[in-house]
């Protein structure tokens, strides 16, 4: 054994330089080839900036999965990458330039992209170390960055590739512009939420005719991009009016009058102004009638030349001074508070401007319907867990819309389009031109979710057909938010898909939001982010690590509570204290091979037999990544079971003269210590590999350990006595407690089972009742019995030992109230008939016992109160 335990768990000591040591020794590097391949490929981090707590239990999922897996036997690629994340990290090099004083515009896109790889190589190295922090076992070796030469090789393939399919294309469109960003975004980075606006009434009077009618606007600045009116052709009040003209109070000019149906008679006020260069729907409208689509606004949302004075004015600005100017011409006719749903940029939160702009677009249907086509196919499917978000993922596929796909920003894959200077004649291809004096290349970037799209696959290689694509792909798990399933697990399902042929993963864990104890999301704004290095640094990593698989099931968000990971703390204190009195009572120089379970006790079969339930429960719910499931039974196993009696249970055969009841004792809490570290592993990396090299093993470190199995041939244990027997012990406790007794005080009980019979006890549970709880057992008892509920039965005390009788009383109504809600509970539960139908047969009975067993105790506990008079 390497050395004791420390008096005191340090945290910091048990974690200082283990990882590097772990990554040095190769555990984590993947290709062992004669065992099966099982692959994670972690959701890249962007260079932006340092891992926030959602990326923790992103990476603490995930690394959960690849320990155990690893454990498991398998060849575990478990592969490290970065994300470039365009608009983002040019918005910190921007910040960064504006605080020297200068900008991109200043220095040039070449010198631009020197600063932006820079800050790439800075934060990428902040980054290396927080992976250590939180312990991800991660294969270095095989390391990729979204920018990186075989990524930038993918991504020109497939864009290529797209193009000449006809599925990537060019065009002239409404897209959602970021003025603040400048760029072009998609729809899903947008987000939508209730402003208050308000609604503008203007005068209109019809040229030739001298009638008014009214026009209602948001955006009374997009009116100097207008080009018609347009009316309901059915609408009795406008019908005389179409084909004449209005005059637009904006700026004079004279616009057309048209009829078109897409205007809804009952809404507002029947006629509706065109701005098709900045309104989806109204660009609409003049493709079908061929209208001319001015733009009346610069890309940064000022106001451009076609606006007149209000040429270079801020859009707000020009909107407030336009109004003010129609309303001293006498055509304001009144102004309405509302609020509105208005979109806003998920990036840099300024409000969407819609805008007339060439962009490169993906055509989705086909895509997205060979998706959907291959989820009919249990083969072929992925998997979602919690299987709910599979509907959400499909939905969205059902309704998908092309994707804009370029972006006005100069760090990311630039879009491999030429254009020849004199023709303008297009060049798309994975190669430069072979002369490219004679060409100019498109300015545009490529969305970042593009090349993220191609991670599951280009990141093994492809497109070569390397050892590790084919070894590796398709990947097995992918974890991650359920904010980010639109964003890139649908746009990797059909790149994935229409290249590979194959789904990219087989199986996606959804896990939720972490938000603070108020239920809150966390924000800048509201200064309630958590930063997990700081609690790492406060409580260790294996604990935040405990609290961020325990405290949430899949699918679900999260509330930081800093109290639970103080008690993930608590715990792996337990464990450390408990690990020191198994070490503390070994043999010096007991080794594995020594391990001898042929004289158990009770006791000692009681735990082991626990332990292979343990085992059982912990790899089912680990193959559904019920992660919270294995934690809380792993904690209340070790924490009652283990460390609250079994501990105490042993002292007794550990100062016994039979060498071989000794032996047994040690046999056992070794077995269990090197269980447990084991199966804790996964969950708390660095305090289970401090521990297993202090006690007995055969491994250089837990990391390359086998994952436990069940013990074979033990001797049967009554689980349910022994449970019924501890439960005892613990009653007595609290009795004593009750009742103002002394710990030693000494009381005669009588035992009965769930159907009133007598339960008798063998001469070593007596002894451990006598040593326990300094209680005798007694098959009869005579006189005023005072009674207590227990697990799976009843105990029954001569009232003349205890000193309170109004106490007992107090127990048993606050007891028979608690029967009586689980009584309530259960009944409702099985009363539920999508309950009996859907639950499995065996929750189904366990329910039915739960049931008749609160009944039985609920009818002793009555039976007592009347006997008492209570």
């Amino acid at each position: 054994m390497e050395k004791n335990l420390a008096q005191k768990y340090d945290h910091k000591a048990v974690e200082e330089g283990r990882y590097d040591k772990w990554v040095e020794k190769g555990y984590f590097t993947a290709g062992d080839k004669t065992k099966q391949p099982y692959t994670i490929v972690i959701p890249p981090p962007n260079v932006t900036g340092i891992l926030h707590i959602g990326h923790a239990w992103d990476n603490t999922l995930q690394d959960i999965i690849s320990r155990y897996k690893r454990l498991q036997g398998y060849d575990m690629l478990y592969l490290p990458g970065m994300d470039h994340a365009g608009i983002a990290t040019q918005a910190r090099v921007d910040a960064r330039l504006k605080s020297e004083g200068i900008s991109r515009y200043d220095i040039g896109r070449e010198k631009f992209l020197e600063r932006a790889w820079q800050w790439k190589a800075e934060y990428a190295a902040v980054i290396r170390k927080q992976w250590g922090k939180l312990g991800n076992s991660l294969d270095y070796s095989r390391e990729r960055f979204t920018m990186d030469e075989g990524f930038n090789q993918a991504v020109r393939h497939v864009f290529v590739s797209l193009y000449n399919e006809g599925l990537i294309y060019r065009g002239w469109r409404i897209i959602n512009w970021d003025p603040e960003a400048r760029t072009a975004l998609s729809n899903i980075e947008v987000y939508y939420q209730d402003d208050p606006g308000k609604m503008y009434y203007f005068n209109y009077r019809v040229v030739e005719t001298g009638k008014c009618f009214t026009v209602a606007t948001t955006r009374p600045e997009t009116m100097f991009g207008d080009v018609c009116v347009v009316v309901n052709p059915n609408d009795d009040r406008f019908r005389d009016m179409i084909g004449l003209h209005a005059v637009n109070p904006a700026n004079g000019e004279e616009l057309p009058i048209i009829g078109d149906d897409y205007v809804d008679v009952e809404f507002g006020t029947g006629a509706m102004k065109c701005t098709p260069a900045h309104d989806p729907n109204d660009f609409a409208i003049a493709e079908r009638y061929g209208l001319e689509k001015p733009i009346c606004m610069n890309p940064d949302g000022t106001m451009n030349e076609l606006c007149g004075k209000y040429n270079g004015m801020d859009r707000y600005e020009c909107r407030d001074a336009l109004v003010e100017e129609i309303r001293a011409a006498g055509n304001l006719i009144k102004i309405e508070d509302i609020t509105h749903n208005v979109a806003h940029s998920e990036r840099t939160h300024c409000v969407i401007e819609p805008y007339l702009s060439q962009q490169w677009f993906v055509k989705m249907k086909p895509l997205a319907q060979d998706v959907l086509d291959h989820q009919k196919d249990p083969e072929q499917k992925i998997n979602f867990y919690p299987e709910r978000f599979s509907r959400t993922f499909e939905q969205w596929l059902e309704n998908i819309e092309d994707w804009c796909i370029s972006r006005q920003l100069w760090w990311g894959h630039r879009i491999p389009a030429w254009y020849n200077k004199e023709t303008g004649e297009a060049y798309v291809s994975e190669t430069d031109p072979a002369d490219p004096e004679n060409w100019i290349q498109d300015e545009d970037v490529l969305d970042t979710w593009f090349s993220s799209a191609l991670w599951p696959f280009a990141t093994l290689g492809w497109p070569e057909n390397t050892d590790d694509y084919a070894r590796y792909y398709p990947n097995d798990t992918m974890v991650t938010g359920y904010d980010i399933i639109f964003f890139w697990v649908a746009r990797m399902a059909f790149q994935a898909r229409h290249f590979t042929k194959d789904r990219p993963f087989r199986d996606v864990l959804i896990h939720g939001l972490i938000r603070d104890a108020k239920g809150r999301k966390m924000s800048k704004s509201l200064g309630n982010g958590i930063d997990p290095m700081d609690v790492i640094d406060q409580y260790g990593v294996d604990s935040l690590r405990f609290f961020l698989t325990t405290n949430s099931t899949p699918g679900q968000d999260m509330r930081y509570i800093p109290e639970k990971v103080e008690a993930a703390w608590n715990f792996i204190n337990k464990i450390w204290n408990a690990s020191r009195f198994v070490i503390m009572n070994l043999d010096e120089g007991m080794t594995l091979d020594d391990i001898d379970l042929s004289s158990l006790s009770a006791a000692d079969a009681w735990i082991l037999n626990k332990l292979n339930l343990v085992i059982s429960h912990v790899n089912e719910n680990m193959e559904k990544y019920e992660f919270a499931l294995v934690g809380n039974e792993l904690y209340s196993f070790i924490w009652d079971d283990f460390c609250s009696w079994y501990i105490e249970m042993s002292k007794a055969s550990l100062s016994s003269d039979d060498a071989g009841i000794r032996k047994a004792a040690q046999s056992t809490l070794l077995v269990m210590l090197h269980s447990i570290v084991i199966l804790l592993h996964p969950f708390m990396p660095f305090v289970t590999e401090e521990i297993y090299q202090t006690i007995p093993h055969d491994k250089e470190s837990v990391c390359i350990e086998s994952w436990p199995k069940q013990i074979e041939n033990l001797p049967q244990s009554d689980l349910a006595g022994m449970d019924r027997l501890i439960s005892v012990i613990s009653r007595i406790r609290e009795v004593k407690v009750a009742n103002d007794l002394k710990p030693n005080a000494h009381l005669d009980i009588m035992i009965r089972d769930l159907d009133g019979n007598i339960v008798p006890v063998n001469e070593n549970q007596a002894a451990m009742l006598e040593k326990m709880a300094k209680t005798t057992w007694n098959e009869t008892l005579e006189g005023d019995l005072a009674v207590q509920t227990v697990v799976n039965g009843s105990i029954y005390i001569p009232s003349s030992q205890l000193l309170d009788v109004e106490e007992e009383k107090k127990k048993l109504n606050a007891e028979k109230a608690r029967l009586e809600n689980e009584v309530r509970r259960s009944s409702g539960i099985l009363s539920n008939k999508g309950f009996i139908a859907k639950a499995p047969a065996a929750k189904v009975e366990l329910e039915k016992k739960k049931l008749e067993d609160y009944q039985k105790q609920l009818a002793v506990v009555i039976e007592r109160l009347n006997t008492i008079g209570a």
